[in-house]
């Protein structure tokens, strides 16, 4: 298999998960104040939503990459 095969595929799953989910959250920590010894750090949950169209462009570019791939010019 080569890497543009498997690069579709990794594209392909990417935007199937993109496309169900829809977002994902992660947790951010920042330090707030920090006064000598003292230190106050704040946990900050950051959503970021996925478009769809994101989705299924992932999903098209990884269809063309699998059925081209494998093809030599």
């Amino acid at each position: 298999m080569n890497t543009a095969k498997l690069i579709g595929i990794i594209l392909i799953a990417a935007g199937a998960i993109g496309l169900v989910y829809g977002s994902f959250s992660y947790t951010k920590n920042t330090e707030a104040v920090k006064l000598g010894p003292l230190e106050l750090s704040v946990k900050e949950k950051e959503t970021v939503n996925v478009p769809v169209w994101v989705g299924v462009g992932a999903i098209v570019v990884g269809a063309v990459l699998l059925v081209m791939g494998g093809k030599k010019g």
